[in-house]
């Protein structure tokens, strides 16, 4: 049952990093139409808001694959001065704090969001559509990461090293540093 359960989480995550993606091609075509448009005297108003909203939705849909595959910002420094059952609790501690961090994000943003449903609440900008739409993007990270912090935290309590942990130490055992810059 957990497998499944981890197996979905993977997929969603797999899925919403794609998605994220998509938002920046979508941002690099938009603004090559905007700036060639601008040139050409076309009308391109309302492209600066779509692009906000998919800069949003890129950042947001990214957080979760960001932080299973180690891309987050950590500093390590006490990590890996200590052994192993000490850095076991430490992450333990760590995924803790950010789990308690995340869910409270998690709940400000849902309720922010339905809030904006509810009152049918519409985006103030040249483009004029509901704004719980881009707000979902902010929901949808946000839950995708508490369950990927989560997950992690569990993998920790079962004895087990964190995924980001492992993305890492393989990234370096490859030879590539390049995120640790």
């Amino acid at each position: 049952m957990l497998k499944r359960l981890r197996r979905g989480l993977y997929v969603a995550i797999d899925a919403a990093a794609a998605l994220a993606a998509g938002c920046v091609f979508l941002i690099f075509v938009l603004m090559i139409v905007g700036g060639v448009g601008r040139q050409l005297n076309f009308p391109v108003s309302g492209v600066n808001d779509i692009v906000s909203w998919l800069c949003a939705a890129a950042s947001f849909f990214a957080m979760a694959h960001a932080f299973r595959h180690g891309d987050f910002v950590r500093v390590t420094l006490l990590l890996e001065a200590v052994g192993a059952r000490a850095r076991r609790l430490l992450d333990a501690v760590c995924l803790s704090v950010a789990a308690v961090a995340v869910a409270y994000l998690t709940w400000w943003a849902t309720a922010f969001t339905l809030e904006s449903y509810q009152f049918n609440e519409m985006a103030t900008g040249l483009v004029v559509i509901p704004i719980w739409i881009p707000q979902a993007t902010f929901v949808i990270g946000c839950w995708l990461l508490l369950a990927t912090v989560l997950d992690e935290l569990l993998t920790v309590a079962q004895g087990q090293r964190p995924h980001y942990q492992q993305a890492v130490e393989e990234r370096h055992a490859r030879g590539d540093f390049s995120a640790d810059v």
